[in-house]
C-alpha cells in the first residue's frame, strides 16, 4: 500500500472512531427544554404514555467500552493502513505457523517411509494408500485418477515409458520432472523431399508399427524411409526404436502420445512437440515422492506390488 492510501486508510478510521463517539455523546445527553421523561403529551386509549428516557448509563458505558476495544484493537493488530500493529501479527505468519504443525504431522506420517526403495515400498498396502492419495491431489489433472492418461498425458498403467519406467527411473522423473522436445521438422523435411515429405514420414513411420513389415512396394514409404534416416535417426534411433535418455518415443509399438491419425502425425511432425512434466520435488519433499512413485510403479508391476513386504 501507497503511504497516500495508507494516511488515508488511518484519517478515515480515526473520523469513523470519533464520529462514533461524538454521535454517542450527543445523543445521550439531555438539553434545556427538552420534555420530562414523563411529560411528552403523546397519550393512547388513557393510559398508554410515551417516555422521552435515555438510555441507562451502564448501556452509554458498553458503547463507550466497544469503541476503547476497538482502539486497542488497532494498536495490537494491523488495521491502520500500514501500521503493522504492536504485536506483529500478519495472516502470512499464521498460514506459515499453520503450515509447519500440519507439514509436522505429515513427516511424522512419512517417516516409516523415508528412503525405503520404490519396489519395496509398492509392496507395502498402507504406502501404496498414502502414495494414490498424494497422486490423486497432484497428479490426477494430467494423468487421470486411474493413471491411463490422455492426449498428451502418458498412461502410466502400461509398459510403455519414454524415460524409462524401472523404479529409479521413475522417481527420477516425479522428483525432477522432464521436458521432451520434438523439433518442428515440416520445413526441413519439405525441403529435402517436397511439399509432400511430411506425408512420406507418416507413411514409412506407420510401416515401423507394423507387424508384417509393411508393403516393400509403397513409393511413399519407400521416400520416407530416406527423409528418416536423414533427418529422425538422431532421436528416434535406425530402427525407431527411441532412446529412452531422450525422452524420444518407440515408434514401432502400438502407442502414440498424442495420437496416430493422420492428422495428428502431421501436426506432431510438421510444427512438433513440446511436452513438460514438472518437477515434484520441491513440492512433495523425496518422501512423499517416493510414495507417489511406488504408487506410480505398481500400476504398471500389478504382480509385484501384489507381493506383501514382511517386517
Amino acid at each position: 500500500m501507497s503511504t497516500g492510501w495508507s494516511w488515508y486508510v488511518i484519517a478515515l478510521v480515526a473520523l469513523n472512531i470519533l464520529g462514533c463517539a461524538w454521535l454517542l455523546w450527543w445523543t445521550a445527553r439531555r438539553r434545556p427544554g427538552d420534555p420530562a421523561p414523563e411529560q411528552t403529551s403523546h397519550v393512547w386509549d388513557g393510559d398508554l404514555t410515551e417516555y422521552n428516557k435515555p438510555l441507562p448509563k451502564w448501556w452509554i458505558n458498553l458503547f463507550y467500552l466497544t469503541i476503547l476495544f476497538a482502539i486497542g484493537y488497532l494498536i495490537w493488530y494491523p488495521g491502520l493502513g500500514n501500521f503493522p500493529g504492536i504485536g506483529k501479527w500478519t495472516s502470512q505468519s499464521e498460514v506459515q505457523k499453520d503450515a509447519a504443525a500440519a507439514n509436522a504431522r505429515l513427516e511424522r506420517t512419512f517417516a516409516p517411509y523415508k528412503g525405503r526403495p520404490i519396489d519395496v515400498l509398492a509392496r507395502d498396502p498402507q504406502a501404496l494408500k498414502l502414495g494414490k492419495s498424494i497422486f490423486g491431489n497432484n497428479c490426477a489433472t494430467c494423468h487421470g485418477s486411474a493413471g491411463k492418461g490422455a492426449v498428451g498425458y502418458p498412461n502410466l498403467t502400461d509398459d510403455i515409458w519414454h524415460w524409462g519406467g524401472s523404479p529409479e527411473q521413475i522417481l527420477e522423473t516425479v522428483l525432477n520432472g522432464r521436458e521432451a522436445v520434438m523439433p518442428p521438422w515440416g520445413k526441413v523435411l519439405e525441403g529435402m523431399g517436397g511439399p509432400d515429405a511430411v506425408d512420406y514420414v507418416i507413411a514409412y513411420v506407420r510401416q515401423l508399427g507394423d507387424p508384417q513389415g509393411g508393403n516393400p512396394s509403397d513409393y511413399a514409404a519407400a521416400r520416407g524411409k530416406a527423409l528418416f534416416e536423414g533427418v529422425c535417426v538422431a532421436c528416434h534411433g535406425p530402427q525407431g526404436k527411441g532412446n529412452q535418455s531422450l525422452g524420444a518415443p518407440d515408434l514401432t509399438d502400438s502407442y502414440w502420445l498424442y495420437g496416430d491419425s493422420r492428422d495428428a502425425l502431421r501436426e506432431t511432425i510438421g510444427n512438433g512437440r513440446h511436452g513438460v512434466m514438472p518437477a515434484w520435488g520441491k513440492v512433495l519433499g523425496d518422501t512423499r515422492s517416493r510414495l507417489v512413485a511406488a504408487y506410480v510403479w505398481s500400476l504398471s508391476h500389478p504382480a509385484s506390488a501384489a507381493q506383501r513386504s514382511t517386517p
